[in-house]
């Protein structure tokens, strides 16, 4: 059935969902998830930082730190927004990249700059991520009507975008060069 559209009314592209629908259900979930991994990020970025070798990188993670504590923020704004108390839902796929990105630190040597390549790596995996999953969250907030909460995601999609260039300018400028000139010791 297509919704009818009147001056002031909902597009026929957008659907007015109910809380109990099976769309929302999903949205919350994912927002849920998502807040989790943004909250597990707080803890994460911080160790990275410590790890990186270049002075830029460590930078660049302790700057996306105070970025991802807005994120949990907003996010927080959202769920009030839909009339839901924050709730975290383990995301298996970030605890995944996180643990990828510990056992990175483990298995390369203090002070190189294959360190940093490997923190890039998995900085970026984890972006992609929150990428693919914010920008799947303002397509579904904007398909409910939930244009407040499709503003607030849509800022942090932005900045996951921002943050995956710099850590890519930084790899290719800095830190696969001098990687590249390590000596592998056996």
């Amino acid at each position: 059935m297509a919704i009818q559209t009147n001056a002031g009314s909902k597009s026929a592209s957008r659907a007015s969902v109910m809380p109990d629908s099976k769309l929302h259900q999903f949205f919350m979930q994912q927002i849920q998830d998502v807040y989790w991994a943004e909250k597990k990020l707080v803890k994460t970025l911080p160790k990275l930082a410590e790890a990186a070798t270049s002075a830029r990188l460590r930078q660049a993670f302790n700057d996306h730190l105070e970025q991802t504590i807005n994120h949990v923020t907003r996010l927080e704004h959202v769920f009030n927004l839909m009339g839901e108390e924050p709730r975290a839902l383990k995301c298996p796929a970030m605890a995944g990249i996180i643990d990828e990105g510990a056992d990175i630190i483990d298995e390369t040597d203090n002070g190189s700059a294959q360190r940093d390549v490997g923190l890039i790596f998995a900085a970026q995996k984890a972006e992609h991520y929150e990428i693919a999953t914010y920008g799947g969250l303002v397509t579904l907030a904007r398909t409910m009507g939930h244009d407040d909460a499709a503003e607030l995601l849509d800022q942090t999609l932005a900045e996951e975008k921002v943050t995956d260039s710099l850590l890519t300018k930084i790899a290719e400028e800095e830190a696969n060069v001098k990687a590249s000139n390590e000596k592998f010791e056996s």
